[in-house]
């Protein structure tokens, strides 16, 4: 198993050694090119999964046939549509690739298996939840009801990998304004003279 996903979890502090290698067999190495599904809306949410390398986006499709970008998955942090997954239901959005990644994935059932066998599951993944809604709560708190700059501003100065890593038009969904809004807020910040 990768060293990247037994780094992560020896560094959460609730896995002894033997622990973390009983729990690496139920993970299985998925390799997947830019643009492939990890999750399709509409499916079976069967399995979730730790990114080794690479990054995904999370959307869902409105009624315009138009992607609504709700976040992006990189490298350390695991990634599913966590209700549909717990409730083994459907997924209502779709996560795809957004670079060439490495996908350590785990099945439901194994899943379950494995939370049995090791308690300290337990606390990892209550902990990888408590990220997913404090990243959902500074999304609504950062980007909901602002202006096309301040938004540009914020991502630039809190969330810079994704102007870095991401293509214009999936960060303009994710900030919710269009891509021309976003070229001109672009424009604005990055004058010589303006902050």
């Amino acid at each position: 198993m990768t060293n990247v996903f037994e780094n992560y979890l020896s560094s959460t502090g609730g896995l002894t050694t033997e622990e973390i290698n009983f729990s690496s067999q139920f993970f299985k190495p998925v390799q997947l090119k830019k643009g492939e599904f990890f999750i399709r809306e509409d499916e079976l949410c069967d399995h979730i999964g730790f990114i080794a390398g690479g990054g995904v986006k999370a959307y869902a499709i409105d009624e315009e046939g138009k992607e609504n970008v709700t976040c992006f998955k990189f490298e350390n942090e695991f990634v599913t549509s966590f209700p549909e997954f717990v409730a083994q239901e459907k997924s209502r959005r779709s996560i795809r690739t957004i670079e060439d990644t490495v996908i350590y994935r785990i099945n439901y059932p194994d899943y379950r298996h494995l939370l049995g066998q090791v308690t300290a599951w337990n606390s990892v993944i209550r902990s990888v939840m408590e990220q997913e809604y404090s990243q959902k709560e500074q999304y609504l708190l950062n980007y909901n009801n602002k202006s096309a700059v301040d938004k540009y501003r914020h991502v630039l100065s809190s969330e810079p990998m994704l102007v870095r890593r991401i293509a214009t038009q999936d960060l303009a969904s994710y900030l919710g304004i269009t891509q021309r809004s976003l070229t001109r807020a672009k424009g604005q910040i990055h004058r010589p003279g303006v902050l």
